[in-house]
């Protein structure tokens, strides 16, 4: 999924627990199916901003040579500006975006 173009807040809002109940019929089931969500979509995000940070890797051992990229300063900037992992998670779950499978209730 394209976070980037997440509707999500990217600051923190309050949430009315009877709309979370009501979606996954306890209110602790949806705090654990928004925070393993949120673990995913954080992973994610690391792997990719990872991929984008190592085409600047410099490998020397000369501790003197530290320099400025700036294109990677606008990279890790815009990924701090991105509502954080838990906020889309939520997003996502009371959207009806998020597939829960419940191994016990298939039995």
């Amino acid at each position: 999924m394209d976070y980037k173009k997440s509707k999500a807040p990217s600051t923190t809002v309050t949430r009315n627990t009877a709309d979370l109940e009501d979606r996954a019929g306890n209110i602790y089931k949806a705090v654990v199916i928004a925070a393993k969500r949120s673990n995913q979509i954080s992973a994610e995000i690391k792997e990719e901003l990872n991929r984008k940070l190592e085409e600047f890797a410099n490998y020397s051992d000369n501790l003197e040579e530290v320099f400025e990229n700036r294109e990677q300063i606008e990279i890790s900037r815009f990924y701090e500006r991105m509502p954080k992992s838990t906020l889309i998670a939520l997003e996502e779950f009371e959207t009806g975006e998020v597939y829960v499978r419940e191994p016990e209730s298939q039995e």
